[in-house]
C-alpha cells in the first residue's frame, strides 16, 4: 500500500522540524514558501499544510508555473468568458478559481514569467482575479509557493520582482535534499519496496545489507524521486525475497555533505546535479536509465534546465 499523498516519511531531525513547521502553519491562513530541490518532496508538504487546515474539505490544486508563456498563463490561471478571445466558445474557470475556498500550489514559482507576475501579486494583495474579457471578483484561496531557486538572486539579477518575493516570503520552509538526510534513506526504500513489490505482483520483501549500503552511499542528485525509480526498477528486476540494486543505476561520486555545497549556488549545484546524471546516463535522456529518469523530471523540463545552464547533448560538454 502506498502512503497518503500528504505523509512526508522519514524520522531524522530534519524531517521532524519540517513537521513542527506545518503543525505551526497549517491552522494559519498564512501564504507558506516551500525551498528545497527538485524531487525533495514539497508537494507533500503542501498537500500535507492543507489537509491539517480548515481548507481541507475544499480543493487541492497544483499549477506548474515552469511550463506557462504569458499567451496562455492567464487564461489557464484566472480562466476567461465566452466570445473573449478568437477560439473563446465558452467560459473557462481557471486554476485560482478551481481552488476557491482551498489552497493552491504554485510549482517551480521562480520560471514564472515577469509578465505574469504583476497579476499574481494582484491576487495577494487584493485576494481577487479576473477572468480574461470579464470583471474583477473576490477569491478565497490559499497560496503555497514552492521553487528550487534561488529567489533573492533572481531578484537580484531583476528576474523576480521583489515585492512578489517578500509577499511570497511569510513563512519559508526549507527542504533538504535526500543526501543531507541519509538516515531516512532505509525507511523511504523499503516503503517504497513494500508499494511497488505490491503493484507488479513481486516476492520482493528485504534489502540486503550491500544494497542498502549502496543506495546510502549514492549522492541521490534527483533525491526522492530518484530513489523512488531507482527501487521500482530493482523490485521489477529482482528475482526471490531480496532486492537487488542494479549498481549501474547509482554512478555518482558522494561527497560529504556541506564539504563543498555552501560555498556553490542553488544553479551551479543544479548544473553538477544534470553534469552527474548526463555522465551516468551516457548522454541518454529518455528512457529507464536515462538522464531525466535519474534526476526525477520530466525530458522536456530537463531540456529547459539545460538550457539554462548551456548544457547540450555534446559529449564535450559533460564528460
Amino acid at each position: 500500500m502506498d502512503a497518503p499523498k500528504d505523509v512526508l516519511l522519514g524520522s531524522s531531525s530534519t524531517i521532524v522540524a519540517i513537521r513542527s513547521s506545518i503543525d505551526q502553519v497549517a491552522e494559519t491562513e498564512a501564504t507558506v514558501l516551500l525551498l528545497g530541490e527538485t524531487g525533495t518532496g514539497k508537494e507533500i508538504i503542501a498537500r500535507s499544510i492543507h489537509s491539517r487546515s480548515r481548507r481541507a474539505s475544499a480543493s487541492f490544486i497544483a499549477a506548474n508555473c515552469g511550463g506557462m508563456t504569458p499567451g496562455l498563463a492567464a487564461s489557464d490561471s484566472f480562466g476567461h468568458e465566452l466570445g473573449s478571445f478568437t477560439g473563446a466558445m465558452r467560459r473557462r474557470i481557471g486554476r485560482f478559481e478551481a481552488a476557491h475556498k482551498g489552497t493552491l500550489l504554485l510549482d517551480e514559482i521562480g520560471e514564472l514569467p515577469l509578465e505574469l507576475q504583476p497579476l499574481l501579486l494582484r491576487v495577494l494583495e487584493e485576494n481577487a482575479i479576473e477572468r480574461v474579457g470579464g470583471d474583477l471578483f473576490p477569491i478565497d484561496v490559499r497560496i503555497i509557493a514552492a521553487t528550487n531557486q534561488s529567489l533573492p538572486s533572481a531578484v537580484q539579477a531583476g528576474k523576480f520582482r521583489a515585492d512578489l518575493f517578500y509577499r511570497l516570503n511569510v513563512f519559508p520552509i526549507s527542504v533538504p535534499p535526500l543526501r543531507s538526510r541519509r538516515d531516512d534513506i532505509p525507511e523511504l526504500a523499503q516503503h517504497f519496496l513494500g508499494h511497488f513489490a505490491q503493484i507488479h505482483r513481486r516476492d520482493v520483501v528485504r534489502i540486503t545489507g550491500r544494497n542498502l549500503q549502496s543506495l546510502m552511499r549514492y549522492d541521490w542528485p534527483g533525491n526522492i524521486r530518484e530513489l523512488r525509480n531507482v527501487i521500482e526498477r530493482a523490485v521489477i528486476i529482482s528475482r526471490g525475497a531480496e532486492l537487488e540494486v542494479d549498481p549501474a543505476r547509482l554512478t555518482a561520486v558522494t561527497e560529504i555533505p556541506g564539504q563543498k555545497e555552501s560555498g556553490r549556488t542553488w544553479a551551479a549545484q543544479e548544473k553538477a546535479r544534470i553534469l552527474v546524471a548526463l555522465r551516468a546516463a551516457e548522454g541518454r535522456i529518455y528512457g529507464p536509465g536515462g538522464a531525466a529518469h535519474r534526476l526525477g523530471l520530466r525530458p522536456t523540463t530537463l531540456y529547459g534546465k539545460m538550457r539554462k545552464h548551456g548544457i547540450t547533448k555534446n559529449p564535450t560538454d559533460w564528460q
